[in-house]
């Protein structure tokens, strides 16, 4: 059974570090001759363009996205009607962010995400906003947006 899903989810993670990373490579590495329940398992990643290296060895923005993909493996070996991220993006420069949301809106398809965060091109990415507010001391107050709503009140005039 082991063996089974951590096929699954090499293949999912294969599949996912591609589209992070436009036909870069990953894979997930048992020990050999080890037993595979007592096995450390190696993350190796390729982005597109560069020599396949330990993990250890990527930029933290790569390594983020790489650790992205493997929990979207996961996610889609075992998955559930909603995700709960918190604030993923936060290593990630801008170019990594629009790869990490394209990505994420293709998962949105089949799963509700919610998604804690700072950044402003995921908050613009997201059909709802929810946010918590502190308009004086000891009271907060939560505040809710519907960014399509939004976006068309504005183009609206």
């Amino acid at each position: 059974m082991f063996l089974d899903t951590f096929e699954g989810i090499r293949v999912k993670f294969r599949e996912t570090y591609g589209r992070f990373f436009d036909g870069g490579e990953a894979d997930l590495v048992l020990e050999p001759g080890v037993d595979p329940l007592e096995s450390s398992i190696e993350i190796t990643a390729r982005p597109r363009g560069k020599k396949q290296q330990s993990i250890a060895l990527l930029s933290g923005g790569e390594r983020a996205l790489t650790a992205i993909a493997l929990l979207f493996a996961i996610y889609q070996e075992k998955p559930s009607p909603f995700c709960i991220l918190d604030e993923v993006d936060a290593p990630l420069d801008d170019a990594n962010v629009d790869r990490f949301i394209k990505v994420l809106k293709e998962f949105a398809g089949t799963t509700q995400f919610i998604m804690v965060t700072h950044n402003k091109l995921s908050m613009g990415a997201a059909d709802t906003l929810h946010g918590v507010t502190m308009p004086e001391e000891g009271v907060s107050q939560m505040v809710s947006v519907q960014m399509e709503k939004e976006a068309l009140d504005q183009a609206a005039g």
